[in-house]
This record gives structure tokens, C-alpha cells and sequence, in this order.
């Protein structure tokens, strides 16, 4: 019988056989294209350069998996598109492509790491067909094939992690993260209020105040859910006080964005699990005081939304919140593009393209979004692309969910039914935001797979396979897989 070792193997035992050998001879070959680049002209000079960071920061991350991927997400977390766009106007869109980028390049290294998995259910196989289907049919009139493939990629790597088989420990580090992002958008917007480069409130087109950081309160709003959401998975888990904590610390966060659909998805989820799900270690004596803090608030804000509407949250009890976002204004456009080719789309990027940019009406609401991915995705990819992506999210969740635990599969799919919510009012999809929760789905479902492994410890499936190999036949010396 044939044996199949994962590419991580074969590398590990290239690098072993080598070692300081073929460092030597890689640093010598950059060395000398480095001297040809020089001769030829600055152009060629900084590809090398730029060629030579790419591949030590590759190496890195090869060698800190684990670290390398929880650090992009704290810094995808923060939003650099919009702090770091301040500071270099104009960059916001190329900076957001580099983050997503370089998302997909830790997905490579990944996959390199722990071994490929065909996720044939991956929703960023509809946004595939949907974008096969939109050059088949034809283009929005403006959209070029370039635009619609940048549009794909980017709509399909908030999921590419779940292309990877990935280790015990970066499922419970980016796990772990995604419960401090919305604290770590705090405290860093913080310091760049006290710097005076962002502020940390912003205001709404009614006036009222809402939290920011070092984002926009809505991607604020939708970090602190999905933080809410982690800590909510870990608390049924494992019953610890810290993880109540943290779900209350985020559930505040989202209350001071005053975004409502968030909001109300939290609300939902958080209310279905603490009066219906069963839970050994997070009992119902437990669940009490939370239950009860959050009953006594409830009309402590409705008294003070009475009195004031400074505060967005206060002006969305008080039930003066009437088209904050401009919604009845914007989506006209996107209905009759949609009526334009009913079935089939236009293609992936035609939601960019449908509002003219340089618009009255653009410039009037700030954005040429749709805030409702239903429309967006009818726009693009018809009913036959709606019907694809909507299938394929739910054939995901519910695939990859069922060897969960108990609660952590009910919980899951709560929150699937809360995208689906968030949807009707939220660019919940193509947003950045969207790369923080889905990374973390990836992450939970990932662990899920473990727990269901006869093997303890193992990081992978490849890992106990080329153990038993290297106990049984010593002499294929198969080596085994890190930890991380």
C-alpha cells in the first residue's frame, strides 16, 4: 500500500536533511539577486527587497503558525484601514486588500503546515459560481473581470480558513483573541483620541453619540457580538466566571455602538441559550444574577431614554431611530438593478458599481452600500446566486456543527440564524468584520473535530496517522507533526 505523507512532512524533511546547508545556499542566491537587482534599476532593487520581506515574514510565520495568525487577527480587528488610513489618506481600499491578503497568505501557510481540507461546502464556492455565472451571462456595464475577481477574492477569504486543517492550539488562541478585540479597539482607540489622530465617539446623522475606537461603530458593534458570541460558547463549556465576564464586558461595548441588528442578535442568541440550553457546568443557579442584572437595565434605559437622546442607544429605545443609515434612500437603486436581470446577476462587484461614487447621493449617506446582503447578493448573482449562497452557508454550518458538543452546536447555530438575521440591515458579508467571525466559526468547528479524535493531543489527523506509522515501521522514520 502507498503511502501519502502531507506536504508539511516532506518539508520538514527537506529542512532536516539540509539544515544550515540550504539556508546558506537561499541567502547566497537573495544575495546575489539583490546585486543583479541593483544593476538593473531602483524598480527591480525594491522588487527584490519586497520579495526578500515577503519570504522572511513567510518563514516566520512557517516556523510561529500560531502566533503569526493570532496577530493578524488582532490587527485585522482593529480596523488599520480606517486609524491607518487617517494618517495616509487615500490607502483605506489597498489596505484593506493587504490584510485580506495576507489573511490568505497564513491560510497557505496553514495549509502547508497541517494539510489541505476540501471543504466542498464552503460558502466561498458560491461566490465562485457566482462569478463564473456573472461572466457568462455579462457584466454590469462599468464592472470589469478584474473588479469582479478582486470582489470574489475578497468575498471568499473570511472562509478559506475552513480550507485548512488546523492544531488544538490555534483553535483555542483564536478563540481566545476574538473575545479581546472589541477591549483591544478600545484601548487603542484610546490612545489614538490622546494622540488627537481619531476620535473615540462618533456621531450619527441624528446627532447622537456612539462608541468608535479605532473603527466605525458599526464593525465596533459587530466585533463586540462576535466576542460576545466566543465568551458565550466558552461559558458553556466551562462554567467559569471569566467568560461571564467577558460576554458582559462585549455585550456593554455593543450597547454603546447603539447598533441596533447586532444588538438584537445578540439579545437572541444570548436569551435562546440562557433559558432553553442545558449545561452541566454552566448551571441554571448560575445563570440567575445575569439574567436578573439584565432585567433591572432594561427599564433603567427606557426611564433614561425619556429624558435624553444624546446617547445612539438611548435615541434607538426612545423609538426616534427612523433611517439613520439612509436605507430607504440607497436601496431603490440596488431593486431596480436587481429587476434588470432577475435570475442571474450581474456579477460579483456589481454592488460596488450600482451607486455612482461621485453621487449626490453617494456623498449625501457616505456609502455606495447596500446594508442588506440579500439585496447585494440579488444583485450580483440573481435568485440562482442568492439560492447558492444561502445553501451553502447553511449545508456549512449545520455540516461542520454536528460533531460539536451539545451546546456549542446549538450555539453555532444560533449565530448562523443571526448572520441570516443581520443581513436583512448589514453589510454583514463583504465588510471587514466578516473575517473576524468567520475565522472564529473556522476555529470552533475546527476544535470540534478534535474532540471527536480517539487520540488526546493530537493536532491533527496527519499527526496520529504518521505516529502510528513511526511506531509500527521505524525504519520510514515518518516525522511527526508540532504541536503548533
Amino acid at each position: 500500500m502507498r503511502l501519502h505523507r502531507p506536504l508539511s512532512d516532506h518539508v520538514r524533511g527537506f529542512r532536516d536533511l539540509h539544515g544550515t546547508n540550504l539556508a546558506l545556499w537561499v541567502g547566497l542566491g537573495f544575495f546575489a539577486l539583490y546585486i543583479a537587482s541593483v544593476c538593473m534599476g531602483a524598480k527591480q532593487m525594491m522588487a527584490v527587497l519586497a520579495l526578500t520581506v515577503l519570504v522572511c515574514l513567510a518563514t516566520v510565520s512557517l516556523r510561529m503558525t500560531v502566533l503569526s495568525c493570532t496577530v493578524w487577527l488582532l490587527i485585522a480587528g482593529t480596523s488599520p484601514e480606517m486609524w491607518l488610513g487617517d494618517l495616509v489618506p487615500g490607502t483605506s481600499n489597498t489596505i484593506t486588500a493587504i490584510v485580506k491578503v495576507v489573511g490568505l497568505g497564513l491560510v497557505g501557510i496553514c495549509i502547508l503546515r497541517y494539510g489541505l481540507v476540501f471543504d466542498l461546502l464552503n460558502p466561498g464556492i458560491a461566490f465562485a459560481l457566482m462569478f463564473v455565472i456573472g461572466l457568462a451571462h455579462g457584466l454590469w456595464p462599468g464592472l470589469t473581470t478584474d473588479d469582479s475577481l478582486r470582489t470574489l477574492i475578497g468575498s471568499a477569504a473570511p472562509f478559506a480558513f475552513s480550507f485548512s486543517r488546523l492544531s488544538r492550539r490555534w483553535c483555542a488562541s483564536i478563540i481566545q483573541a476574538t473575545m479581546w478585540i472589541p477591549t483591544l479597539i478600545i484601548v487603542f482607540g484610546c490612545l489614538l483620541a490622546a494622540a488627537h489622530l481619531r476620535p473615540l465617539l462618533a456621531a450619527d446623522e441624528g446627532g447622537s453619540v456612539r462608541l468608535a475606537g479605532s473603527t466605525h461603530p458599526a464593525f465596533l458593534a459587530v466585533y463586540a457580538m462576535t466576542g460576545a458570541y466566543a465568551a458565550l460558547v466558552e461559558l458553556y463549556r466551562t462554567g467559569r466566571t471569566r467568560y461571564l465576564m467577558i460576554f458582559g464586558l462585549n455585550a456593554l461595548i455593543l450597547l454603546a455602538t447603539g447598533s441596533r441588528s447586532p444588538l438584537a442578535c445578540e439579545v437572541m442568541t444570548a436569551g435562546v441559550a440562557f433559558v432553553a440550553l442545558r449545561s452541566r457546568s454552566f448551571t441554571l443557579r448560575k445563570r440567575v444574577l445575569p439574567m436578573l442584572l439584565g432585567l433591572f437595565a432594561l427599564p433603567v434605559l427606557l426611564a433614561l431614554s425619556a429624558t435624553t437622546d444624546s446617547l445612539r442607544l438611548l435615541t434607538m429605545l426612545s423609538g426616534h431611530a427612523t433611517n439613520l443609515s439612509g436605507r430607504d434612500v440607497i436601496w431603490p437603486f440596488f431593486e431596480a438593478a436587481w429587476d434588470q436581470s432577475p435570475w442571474f446577476g450581474w456579477g460579483v462587484g456589481t454592488g460596488k458599481e450600482v451607486v455612482d461614487p461621485n453621487s449626490m447621493t453617494a456623498k449625501l449617506l457616505g456609502t455606495t452600500a447596500a446594508h442588506n446582503e440579500y439585496l447585494r447578493i440579488g444583485v450580483e448573482g440573481g435568485y440562482v446566486g442568492l439560492g447558492l449562497l444561502a445553501g451553502f452557508m447553511a449545508l456549512w454550518c449545520w455540516w461542520w456543527s454536528r460533531r460539536l458538543a451539545s451546546t456549542d452546536k446549538v450555539i453555532m447555530r444560533l449565530v448562523m440564524l443571526g448572520v441570516a438575521i443581520e443581513c436583512i440591515t448589514d453589510n454583514m458579508l463583504i465588510a471587514a468584520p466578516a473575517s473576524i467571525l468567520f475565522t472564529w466559526m473556522s476555529a470552533v468547528f475546527a476544535r470540534g473535530g478534535f474532540e471527536q479524535q480517539p487520540v488526546t493531543g493530537a493536532a491533527a489527523p496527519d499527526r496520529v496517522l504518521s505516529g502510528q506509522l513511526s511506531r509500527r515501521l521505524p525504519a520510514l522514520a515518518v516525522p511527526r507533526l508540532s504541536r503548533s
